[in-house]
Parts: C-alpha cells; sequence; structure tokens
C-alpha cells in the first residue's frame, strides 16, 4: 500500500510491528484517498491559496430583522413549528488550550450553574423545541479524539432534557499531514500522523455517515449552524431563519464588526461576482488596515461561523466539492532511529477544507449584521481576550439587560458591572420576551441569581 501510494517511508519499520500493529498501519493506509493524496502533493508544489485575497471588495450586508418584526420573524417560528428547522453543531475539539482535558463542549463555563458548553446548547435546543411543539433535531459533529468522550458525556447527563431520538453524532474525517516534499509523516512507528479535516469535512462526514439522508427522511429544509465554544450564540432563533428564508437565501451569514484590524475573523467579501469568506490570515497588511472615508474599516465584517443553511443546498455543495485550504503547522515525526521528535517550528503542512467555500456556489447569500454582544463571545483562551473569564462576564451581562428590558433593577458597582452573578437557563427563558412573561410580580435582584426551572 505505501508502494502503491508512492510512500515507501511508512513500511520502514513495519519488521518491527506486531501483526496488530501492522494491521492498524493497513488500515490507515487504506482509509487515505489516493487521488486526493496527489490533489494535496500539487497544492503543495504550487503552494496554492486560491488567490484568497486578490481582486476582492467588501460584502453588502443587511441588518439583523428586529425580534418585533412579525412577519419575518413569524417565517421562521412557521418553520420551527413544522419541524423543518435542525441544528449542526461543530465540536471535535479538545479543551487543551484552556488547560482542560476533554472535548471542549464539557468545558464548565456557567458563571453560576457552572454548566458545560454542551448543556447550554442542548438546553437552548430543548426551549426551542417546547416553545414551538416540534423536535428540533440536533447534529454532533465530533472528531476521532473526543467521539467516545462526548457521546458518554451526553448519556451521562441524560442527554440533558433531550430526546435521544432527536441528537445524533458523527465523526469528522482526517487528513494526513505532509512534508514540504510532499511525504506522508509517522508520529509512531506504526501510525502516520492525521488532523481533522477542518469544518467543511462536515459535508462528506454528514453523507458517509447518513445523516443527509436522515435529514431529508425527517422532512428538514433548514437547517442552523454553529461552533461549540460559543455559549452566547441565539440557535435557530425565529428572526435569523425568517430572514433567511424570506430572502430565498441558499446560506445565510452572520457577521459583526471587527474589533481591530488584526481579529482573527474571516471577513465576508466579493470576487468575480460572487460572495465568499477569505481568512483574516490571507488578507494583506495593507487590505487588513485599508478604512473608508469615515474612519471605519473597509474589510469591516467578519464571520463568527453562525450561519443557516439550505438543506437542498447543503447536498449540492458536497456534490460539487470543497477546495483545499493548507497550513504550515509543527507536526511530531520520527528520526530515522524510530525517535520521535517534537519540532520548535512549523515543519510541515496540515490540509483543511472550510464550510464558508459553499458560499461561491449559492445563487443567494445573505450576510446578516449582529450586534456582538448579543451572541458573540467564544471560549478560545485561558486567559485574557476570548477566555472563561470574558465569556462568564458577557454571559452576566446578556441576562442583565434582559432582566432591565423587563423593567428590574441590576445593582452595579462602580465600574458598571453587575454586583451580582446572574445566569438564567435558557429553558426558563430562552429570550427576553419569554423572560418578562416568567418573572414573578416584585422580583428583585439581591445576589447571585440562577433563573432555571
Amino acid at each position: 500500500l505505501g508502494h502503491s501510494l508512492n510512500q515507501d517511508h511508512v513500511c520502514r519499520f513495519v519488521d518491527s510491528l506486531t501483526e496488530g500493529e501492522q494491521a492498524g498501519l493497513v488500515v490507515q493506509l487504506e482509509s487515505i484517498d489516493a487521488t486526493e493524496l496527489e490533489s494535496m502533493k500539487d497544492m503543495l508544489a504550487a503552494r496554492d491559496t486560491h488567490g484568497a485575497g486578490a481582486g476582492i471588495s467588501p460584502a453588502a450586508v443587511v441588518k439583523l430583522a428586529p425580534e418585533d418584526s412579525e412577519q419575518i420573524s413569524d417565517r421562521g417560528r412557521n418553520a420551527l413549528r413544522s419541524g423543518q428547522v435542525g441544528v449542526l453543531l461543530v465540536a471535535g475539539g479538545q479543551g487543551s488550550r484552556l488547560g482542560y482535558e476533554g472535548p471542549k463542549g464539557c468545558y464548565p463555563i456557567g458563571p453560576v450553574s457552572g454548566c458545560s458548553l454542551f448543556e447550554i446548547h442542548a438546553r437552548k435546543i430543548l426551549a426551542l423545541s417546547e416553545a414551538f411543539g416540534a423536535p428540533v433535531p440536533f447534529y454532533i459533529m465530533t472528531s476521532g479524539v473526543n467521539d467516545a468522550a462526548t457521546r458518554a458525556f451526553f448519556l451521562e447527563n441524560s442527554y440533558f432534557g433531550l430526546d435521544p431520538e432527536h441528537v445524533m453524532f458523527f465523526q469528522q474525517g482526517m487528513y494526513p499531514a505532509l512534508t514540504a516534499e510532499g511525504k506522508l509523516i509517522l508520529d509512531r512507528p506504526d501510525h502516520i500522523f492525521m488532523s481533522p479535516d477542518g469544518h467543511g469535512g462536515m459535508l462528506t462526514a454528514l453523507s458517509k455517515t447518513g445523516m443527509l439522508d436522515d435529514m431529508s427522511a425527517r422532512g428538514l429544509a433548514t437547517l442552523f449552524y454553529f461552533q461549540v465554544d460559543n455559549p452566547l450564540v441565539e440557535i435557530a432563533d425565529p428572526a435569523f431563519i425568517g430572514q433567511h428564508l424570506s430572502a430565498g437565501a441558499d446560506a445565510s451569514v452572520k457577521v459583526c464588526a471587527k474589533r481591530d484590524p488584526g481579529e482573527g475573523l474571516g471577513v465576508v467579501v466579493v470576487r468575480d461576482g460572487e460572495t465568499c469568506i477569505v481568512e483574516y490570515s490571507e488578507l494583506t497588511e495593507e487590505q487588513a488596515n485599508a478604512r473608508e472615508s469615515d474612519g471605519e474599516l473597509t474589510f469591516k465584517f467578519g464571520s463568527v461561523a453562525i450561519h443557516v443553511f439550505s438543506l437542498a443546498f447543503l447536498i449540492a455543495s458536497f456534490e460539487k466539492g470543497l477546495p483545499l485550504h493548507l497550513a504550515h503547522k509543527k507536526v511530531p515525526y520520527l528520526d530515522e532511529s524510530g525517535a520521535c521528535v517534537t519540532p520548535s517550528e512549523a515543519n510541515a503542512y496540515k490540509f483543511e477544507t472550510f464550510i464558508f467555500d459553499t458560499l461561491p456556489m449559492a445563487n443567494t447569500v445573505l450576510n446578516i449584521e449582529f450586534e456582538r454582544e448579543d451572541e458573540f463571545s467564544p471560549v478560545k483562551n485561558a486567559e485574557g481576550s476570548d477566555s472563561p473569564a470574558t465569556t462568564r462576564r458577557d454571559i452576566v451581562r446578556k441576562a442583565v439587560r434582559w432582566l432591565e428590558s423587563c423593567g428590574i433593577r441590576v445593582p452595579r458597582g462602580e465600574d458598571g458591572e453587575s454586583l451580582y452573578q446572574i445566569e438564567i437557563d435558557p429553558c426558563y427563558a430562552w429570550n427576553s420576551a419569554a423572560l418578562k412573561k416568567r418573572l414573578p410580580e416584585g422580583f428583585e435582584v439581591t445576589g447571585d441569581l440562577l433563573l432555571k426551572d
């Protein structure tokens, strides 16, 4: 098999392996598509970045419809009520950057409850199901490193109240990394280094695992997509769903103003008449810092990985396929003696596909601006920005805004922040309007508060 892939070197330790180890290496080699591997090598030779930042201009962006825009929101409510909306969660990562061993979705983030990212997301979906009297199927993409632990976590927690019949797990695929010369890399004598194939691998994984067929069988037409590290996200909110449906869009993208030119958000642009997202790292310094006459960034709006897709469009996108992207990374490897070396500098290339590369295939893409404080506060770093501390702060701030919109006074300190930690369970209230109906007369905030059924 190594010879058929022109990768004989991966078998150089085969005589020292047990039969089981040899069999494992064979399984890995069989999983590598020869045609795909050649495409990776060709791309590597050309260092093809698809001309990412060339010939682009800012894409048109519209405002998110307000909750009280009844005609639009009703389209979303009716879709939820009729059971036509499903949810896709990308959750293949580990919590290692947070100093947490295990799936990132298991990380405890509730400022009062200590509940996990998974629980917050699941409870939002449960609240939607109860509010509209129809199940909202929940599809969770895991990876080889966290699939078993993720399934076990949901089982141990009784699926957080969700019906297991409507919670589906599926694994994303893996790609090999290559040296600059196009060679596969051993990280053990019996193992080829592999890494997840990116969030765009979701399409292939959905097809291979039968999930696309499952979606069709359930009568789904619209799919809400998000990533696990953002507990503020408004999952499948009717205004967003309704706006997508009213526009007849194949894909809709939520965007917010970037904090600064260097923030790590891909920007929504137009190239050759097609909407696409260009990664921040693929912009030139001049493009990233360009400003309009009013001082605003030219490429102002960043995607936060909150999308809505039509199911028909996702199926068509899978059939067409997505382009590969490469990244120069540090990859552990075996030296000639068989010892594992951890490099201090980037030594190899990883390959990924991105779900936003479906956008140029769409007839209609809707880019919708939302306020960052309302639904984007990811948990990415152990400290500093986008850390557990800032995310918990933002969960509290959102709860405070909801309470104050209901006429409830929240005591604040000299810094303007709430004196108390406040958290609202999604099943107690999934929006501020629902909260107003739930609060008892004479309600006051006198200490740390968890509103939960």
